[in-house]
């Protein structure tokens, strides 16, 4: 077969041709996102029970929800957050589950839920992460804030219209509502209460169908409309009769005003109000064709109107087209260098048509991608530049082979075949044990594991395409462009480069052979020595291991909390001063940058959001800026960060301001504890005393637990005497709630928008504990008590926020590490090893969980090495079935330690630290040195046959073959090198992975060529290793690669 492919005329341009057709097709068609696309597996519950403090959630709500979805299958995990007036429940899914069926589940179990509190609005349930956010647009103009958020409702119907744009939330206002400020002193004149003009407005406030009139020559439809949609419509509504034939109306009692209904809910860009667009797609769409419709979108929107402005923040486009730049970018240099790296060993044409197998290679890849669900993302671009390394070594293999015959004197179509068949079954078998290594890790476990498993998918199929371009279409041209002539290389620099070669292999590599295998013992002990050296150095904290890489990012956020209740004025003022002291960090920092731009180019607030708080409401806020990109400033993001928090100071009456990078990929928190106990106290003290644990060290910053004291409260507890007055719980609670909280007497649809109409006291009779004190409860008969004289108040303090998991009540601890000062693997160890054990003896009540990064790079490191070894497993049963042997297998197998020997000296040298992506470019690299292993392994074997001792076939093999290996170490090498050197933002997540292979592939190359000889002649010694006589010889002579 392989015959016929290499002799066809044109088979081998029709399959090329096909390939990169089909690629280029297909291009335009792949999906472009950040992150891979998965599965949903999680399902959101949200319930709103107004005025309800969280205790009152917890218990009316939460473990209502819990209970209710305790008999739901697939159920992995389930969070609760109560807080004052609403209940979120997250529950999880276990992997393999369906979704939808999942969802119908809970949805029924929710849905039968009879004893919720009458007040409790109906659950809202939806699937998270079936979005994905593009960017936010912030839009800011000279108008009222009531216009403006008329002006981005209709923004956001026409930018729904655009076809590429099918999801946009708007943000920044709260629902707009007619709210009735009532007079107690007008109220108590006419003998009212607030919830009595509420029903009131309820009754005479409808608009309904009253049926139809049949005439002779039509039907007519009969409605009732008897609504008021504006305040003055509502001041003249008639509320109450007097005997004396007066009428009472709404404006008599207070004043109607159109506002939001909670003006903490707001944005501001700059110092101007801000309404929020968040752009979003679907698992189907391109974010890059998203953006780029948006952005056309815009420019026609601000020459239609030049006095609004619309700024773009957040665009997650620009990360994966700074992610294609730098793929296409390394990709290009990489071929170049690997181009000349093979010039320097074979002719122009060989050598052009094995880096041809790149292109082909990747345009395959990428027209079998959308078949297995693979997009083009943050994640796949890794595995495309991680290819650019190591997906020649097949046609450097067939290459070599067919040169080695074209230099036996055999026509080169002739050569071409007979190359390739003798190396077939080395071919295979290498490609098979790289695949068993690669594939059990498309099935990584965790969050993380989720995020890289499409890596060893690409590489995969990358290899696959790379295996057939070298089977089929490289030895058709090789024989049909190459003549016998085709290998001759002439000229200085050629004979100067071959006269280095072999220099190298006679007087340096030979020798250290010689010596390895004439003191092997001495030798393979000092290599097992260099190895646990190795391993100790990443054991001691020398080598330290971080989750994943440190990277320079462009936005930076103040998260600021304040005591619950405090107002929003307060609020602002907080927020003034920190964005005050952000401009004098601009000023200082301005200078300093290329072309004098300015560092901060936007600056956002949220008020009502606090991420690290996980509450919401007026005490809460979140100051966002985002700076120049890194490549276009020279300040880096800690400095501006610590003169940020330095310039601010300490404020008064203020819980915390983090200050810090805004949070960015995979993986999670640096400090992430859980502390689990039915009682909130001991959960509180436990994780105050894990907040003093980590307070000692350098490095640790933010540090704060999610318990924090409440609003204060007013408990009140009817008499026993209120009873004989005619009046009981519910009829207090009515009238003080309508009072103090208000009302919804009705809700209209005014345009596009709908309005709430709510009755309560003004502002003015309910600010002070006075107007509390001198609230009045009304009778049956319509006399007023004092409500002091009919029920007692008490004052406590609950919680601001309750978290549960699984039903226990909890409270998290988290925190960030400056990963220059300090290790957050070593911190965690610490932690687990000293503070736990003491915790829980304090506390056998509380249970400590670990969570974040370490829990996450923990259970993806676990399963990789769960996948790593069965990989070698399979690795070890083909090596033995190819060798007939079970100990020159573990000869093979010997390239890995060696390799990661490489791997820990290439992050000591190099000062980075190792990481989940070094662990995945040491497993990938793992069938690539195993390759170089088989093809030492397979020749010393040849020698044998042909009758030299084991020693002579050792220093043999290892000098024939050193060629080769180096061959194939330096293409890789060189592929990657350009990597090791990149300076973008978007490389430092991908350098660890880089200096794995790298420094793993160097190490691996010298010492596979020295320890590899001297292990199999001490086996030998032993009679460990098989013997070989003229029987083998045909099964060993069609092996080698080289």
């Amino acid at each position: 077969m392989i015959d016929q492919f290499a002799r066809h005329p044109t088979l081998a341009n029709l399959l090329m041709l096909l390939f990169i057709i089909a690629g280029l097709f297909s291009l335009p068609k792949l999906e472009r996102e950040t992150f891979p696309e998965f599965t949903a597996t999680e399902i959101q519950i949200q319930i709103l029970y107004r005025g309800a403090t969280a205790e009152e959630v917890e218990e009316a709500v939460c473990q209502r929800v819990e209970d209710a979805i305790d008999g739901v299958e697939n159920v992995k995990e389930v969070r609760s957050d109560a807080q004052e007036g609403v209940a979120v429940i997250t529950v999880e899914m276990r992997d393999g589950a369906d979704i939808s069926i999942f969802q119908d589940d809970i949805e029924s179990e929710v849905e039968a839920i009879t004893e919720f509190p009458v007040d409790v609005e109906d659950p809202v349930i939806t699937q998270l992460g079936r979005t994905e956010a593009v960017m936010v647009l912030l839009v800011t103009g000279p108008m009222p804030t009531g216009d403006l958020k008329i002006y981005c409702e209709n923004l956001k119907n026409r930018l729904q219209q655009v076809p590429q744009v099918s999801l946009v939330e708007l943000g920044g206002f709260s629902d707009r509502q007619l709210r009735m400020n009532l007079s107690e002193e007008a109220l108590r004149r006419y003998s009212l209460t607030a919830a009595d003009v509420a029903r009131v407005i309820a009754r005479q406030g409808i608009d309904i169908p009253a049926g139809a009139l049949e005439t002779r020559d039509n039907e007519v439809l009969l409605r009732f409309v008897e609504q008021r949609r504006t305040p003055e419509e509502l001041e003249d509504l008639i509320i109450k009769g007097t005997r004396g034939g007066a009428e009472i109306r709404l404006r008599d009692l207070g004043q109607v005003v159109d506002l939001f209904e909670d003006e903490e809910v707001k944005s501001l860009l700059g110092n101007e109000r801000a309404g929020v667009l968040r752009i979003e797609k679907t698992k189907t769409q391109d974010a890059i064709r998203v953006t780029t419709a948006v952005n056309e979108f815009l420019e026609a929107e601000r020459q239609r109107q030049p006095n609004v402005n619309i700024a773009v923040v957040n665009d997650m486009s620009t990360l994966i087209r700074d992610r294609l730049r730098l793929v296409l970018k390394n990709a290009v240099q990489g071929i170049i260098l690997v181009f000349c790296t093979l010039w320097m060993f074979f002719s122009l044409r060989m050598s052009f048509w094995v880096v041809m197998s790149l292109p082909v290679s990747f345009l395959g890849a990428l027209f079998l991608m959308p078949m297995l669900g693979l997009t083009i993302n943050m994640i796949t671009l890794v595995a495309l530049l991680l290819a650019t390394g190591i997906l020649m070594d097949d046609g450097i293999v067939i290459s070599e082979n067919i040169a080695r015959h074209l230099g036996m004197g055999k026509p080169a179509m002739q050569a071409a075949v007979d190359g390739v068949k003798e190396v077939a079954g080395g071919v295979v078998s290498s490609f098979l044990t790289t695949i068993c290594v690669l594939g059990p890790l498309a099935s990584l476990a965790g969050f993380i594991g989720k995020v890289l498993q499409v890596i060893p998918m690409v590489l995969i199929l990358v290899l696959a395409v790379s295996l057939i371009e070298a089977f089929i279409i490289l030895p058709a041209h090789l024989g049909h462009s190459l003549g016998h002539s085709g290998l001759e290389r002439s000229g200085r620099m050629r004979g100067a480069i071959d006269a280095v070669l072999d220099w190298l292999r006679e007087s340096v590599m030979g020798r250290c052979v010689d010596g390895a295998i004439r003191w092997r013992y001495l030798f393979l002990g000092s290599l097992a020595g260099l190895f646990v050296a190795s391993l100790a150095l990443v054991v001691s904290g020398i080598v330290p291991f971080q989750g994943f890489p440190t990277t320079e990012g462009e936005i930076v956020e103040a998260r600021i909390l304040l005591p619950q209740g405090t107002p929003i004025e307060r609020t602002e003022k907080i927020v003034q001063r920190i964005s005050a002291g952000l401009d004098e960090i601009n000023k200082q920092f301005t200078p300093d940058q290329p072309d004098g731009r300015e560092l901060v180019e936007t600056v956002q607030v949220q008020f009502g959001t606090n991420a690290d708080a996980f509450e919401s409401g007026s005490h809460v806020a979140t100051i966002t800026a985002d700076l120049l990109s890194p490549e276009n400033r020279s300040t880096r993001i800690d400095a501006v960060v610590q003169a940020w928090r330095e310039e601010v100071g300490n404020l008064p009456d203020v819980i915390s301001v983090t200050y810090g990078e805004a949070a960015f990929g995979p993986a999670g928190r640096p400090i992430e504890i859980r502390f689990q106990s039915d009682s909130l106290h001991d959960a509180k003290a436990a994780a105050q005393q894990g907040l003093a644990f980590f307070d000692q060290y350098e490095g640790v910053y933010n540090l704060t637990d999610d318990l924090r004291p409440g609003k204060q409260e007013y408990r009140i507890r009817l008499d026993e005497g209120a009873v004989g007055l005619g009046l009981d719980v519910t009829t207090i609670a009515d009238q003080v709630r309508a009072a103090f909280q208000g009302t919804v007497a009705d809700e209209i649809q005014v345009g596009t928008e709908a309005y709430e109409i709510e009755a309560r006291l003004k502002t003015s009779d309910r600010d002070s504990l006075a107007d509390f004190a001198d609230f009045h409860v009304v009778l049956t008969d319509g006399s007023r008590v004092p409500l002091s004289a009919v029920a007692k108040v008490d004052v406590a303090t609950g919680w601001s926020r309750i978290a549960r998991l699984n039903g226990r009540r909890t409270v998290t601890l988290i925190g960030e590490v400056d990963t220059r000062v300090a290790n957050t693997a070593a911190l965690m160890g610490l932690f687990r090893r000293k503070a736990i054990p003491e915790i829980e003896e304090q506390h056998p009540n509380v249970r400590v969980q670990i969570e974040g990064e370490s829990q996450e790079s923990a259970e993806t490191g676990n399963s990789m090495l769960q996948a790593f070894v069965l990989g070698l497993i399979g690795v070890f049963a083909i090596l033995s079935y190819q060798f007939e042997s079970w100990t020159e297998p573990l000869i093979v197998m010997a390239a890995i330690p060696m390799a990661l020997i490489g791997v820990i000296w290439g992050h000591l040298i190099t000062g980075n630290s190792l990481s989940i992506p070094s662990v995945l470019g040491f497993v990938s690299l793992a069938g690539v040195v195993v390759n170089d292993s088989i093809l030492l392994v397979l020749f010393l074997k040849q020698e044998r046959v042909k009758g030299s001792k084991v020693i002579e076939s050792a220093q043999h093999a290892s000098r024939l073959r050193f060629r080769a290996i180096l061959l194939t170490s330096a293409t890789t090498i060189a592929g990657l090198t350009p990597l090791l050197f990149e300076t973008s933002r978007q490389a430092q997540v991908l350098i660890p992975l880089a200096v794995s292979v790298c420094f793993g592939l160097l190490a691996s190359t010298v010492l596979v060529l020295i320890a590899i000889p001297a292990a199999y002649v001490a086996l030998a010694d032993l009679g460990l290793v098989a013997k070989v006589d003229e029987a083998d010889s045909s099964r060993s002579s069609v092996s080698p690669r080289h």
